[in-house]
């Protein structure tokens, strides 16, 4: 990357996705926009599990990993997760993406059904093309907010749908780093934005509106800046406030998006170098 400052909008794994960047000579630039934060309402879960232990239950879908680890953290805090095993070994499991598989596996749950890259609802709702939802009843982990088009989908082919949520999605505490980004945007200190969820856009949008900087934003992120989404639902959310999409990696993973703007930038003109006024 020859130096070029790469911002980064992750927070979970930022200080894995600072590395890969290092690793390709880049020089990482941290702007969390997303904090997850958990739900506290053992009630709820409780709740969601006096129903399904009910049943019958006929398909569970995961979302994220997050949401499978703290469920199960949540019904053994209820003293209740061999009960929630118990239900889960008697249903199909079905996997939205590859990071709730190893929390799953851990746990000693079986997984039927996985969505095929890239790993979004339209690809999750074609792995579940073949099951019968007619009168059945799905219970689906959301992430940060609820996954409104997977549950309208499931609904229109008959299913009844139980929501189970264990954390949501907000800003970070410190909004500090994120007003630095713009900084040195304002700057033209900044030569790629990789983007890993479709939250981290709309909140690094809001706080950008609050700076009232909100009507300039495709400008400071000018053709210069690379626009790096790790896949399409993030880069769907680029688009969707106006920004572009200037590379998008094969497959849909942190190591495959750095590798791919490290190539793009060995390919690129010398980086423009900006000397401070």
């Amino acid at each position: 990357m020859g130096g070029r400052v790469v911002a980064l909008l992750e927070a979970r794994r930022a200080s894995e996705l600072a590395e890969l960047v290092k690793t390709y000579g880049g020089v990482p630039l941290h702007a969390p926009a997303l904090r997850e934060e958990p739900i506290a309402d053992l009630d709820g879960v409780a709740c969601f599990l006096d129903v399904i232990a009910a049943g019958p239950l006929d398909l569970f879908i995961f979302q994220t990993g997050v949401g499978a680890r703290s469920l199960l953290a949540a019904a053994d805090a209820l003293g209740r997760e061999q009960e929630l095993l118990a239900a889960l070994a008697k249903t199909t499991v079905a996997l939205r993406g590859p990071k709730p598989a190893a929390v799953l596996r851990e746990a000693g749950v079986r997984i039927d059904v996985r969505a095929a890259e890239p790993f979004t609802t339209q690809t999750l709702l074609e792995a579940l093309n073949g099951l019968p939802l007619d009168g059945k009843t799905v219970a689906v982990q959301h992430y940060g907010e609820t996954n409104d088009e997977l549950v309208g989908a499931l609904e229109r082919r008959g299913a009844r749908v139980l929501d189970v949520a264990t954390y949501r999605w907000a800003l970070p505490e410190d909004l500090g780093p994120l007003h630095r980004l713009f900084d040195e945007l304002l700057a033209s200190r900044v030569d790629a934005l990789v983007v890993t969820s479709q939250v981290q856009v709309r909140h690094m949008v809001q706080v950008a509106n609050q700076r009232g900087l909100g009507a300039a934003l495709t400008d400071l992120f000018d053709p210069r800046v690379v626009m790096a989404p790790v896949g399409p639902v993030a880069a769907a959310a680029l688009r969707a406030h106006g920004l572009r999409v200037d590379l998008e990696p094969e497959h849909p993973k942190m190591g495959a998006l750095v590798r791919a703007l490290a190539e793009r930038f060995a390919t690129a003109k010398p980086r423009r170098v900006v000397c401070p006024e």
